[in-house]
């Protein structure tokens, strides 16, 4: 199962029997879910110029996924005791794949992109999905977020941008539609001309710009697992899948990226039919 994203360098982790469960009565949606994520390509331009935030790739693959029905959901669960009501809370999921049963009950998938938020994300996510699942409103959660590869290879990634685009100075940035802000060329700026072993300009603002959009405390592969080895979201069957560098691109033309950039579009419309 997901072999062709295994084999891509793609990340999969299955926790509390959610192989077989995806492998029995899901298959359906791991083929969607693949083949979505086979068509996952971000170029190197979107992770520098998103600053450190959701990229259009990211985008696109939302979109991607809405088209195949995983469309966002609210979960409303309500307590009551002899008719009268107690509690009720709600679960927002932005992507809910639900299938009919012969038995016409509706089974259901609820999946999470983690691109770079602030780690505790992590447990929301995971604790969402736990309730939920205790609560027979889903069977399985996803959460698809940063691999190792990805998150390690950063700085390597920017840094041969950065060399590509011939960049020396703020202003040659500025030119390639960065906007760095106040604070960032301040920090740089401080390793570039401190008096006592200097940084070239470059090496400054890959290193300052990696570990400020995507540092350590961020949502990546290591963050999550740390989480579930600790039994968060347990006893939900998960499926953790982590993005690999390889997505990541370099050499397409204008024309390639503006297409790409396009279909990213606005934010997409999660419930779009």
């Amino acid at each position: 199962m997901f072999d062709s994203l295994v084999a891509k360098g793609y990340q999969v982790k299955f926790l509390s029997h959610a192989k077989a469960i995806l492998g029995v009565d899901f298959p359906i949606a791991v083929a969607e879910l693949e083949d979505a994520l086979l068509q996952q390509t971000i170029p190197i331009e979107e992770i520098v110029g998103s600053g450190g935030g959701e990229t259009k790739g990211t985008q696109r693959l939302r979109r991607n996924l809405v088209a195949r029905n995983w469309r966002q959901d609210t979960f409303t669960i309500v307590k009551s005791i002899n008719g009268e009501r107690k509690e009720s809370i709600s679960h927002k999921v932005d992507h809910v794949r639900v299938f009919e049963s012969e038995d016409l009950s509706r089974s259901r998938i609820a999946l999470e992109i983690e691109w770079n938020n602030k780690d505790p994300f992590f447990d929301r996510d995971l604790e969402n999905f736990k309730r939920l699942h205790v609560e027979g409103a889903i069977s399985v959660g996803i959460i698809v977020t940063r691999g190792t590869t990805l998150q390690d290879e950063l700085k390597t990634l920017v840094r041969r941008w950065v060399d590509e685009v011939d960049a020396h100075s703020f202003e040659d940035l500025v030119r390639h539609g960065l906007q760095p802000t106040s604070r960032q060329r301040r920090e740089v700026m401080k390793r570039v001309q401190r008096q006592r072993d200097p940084v070239p300009f470059r090496q400054a603002w890959v290193d300052h710009f990696v570990s400020d959009k995507f540092g350590a405390a961020t949502t990546h592969w290591r963050k999550l697992e740390d989480r579930v080895g600790r039994g968060v979201g347990n006893p939900c069957p998960l499926l953790l899948i982590g993005l690999p560098s390889d997505i990541v691109s370099f050499g397409e033309s204008a024309a390639e990226i503006a297409k790409l950039i396009e279909e990213g579009g606005d934010e997409p419309d999660l419930n779009d039919d």
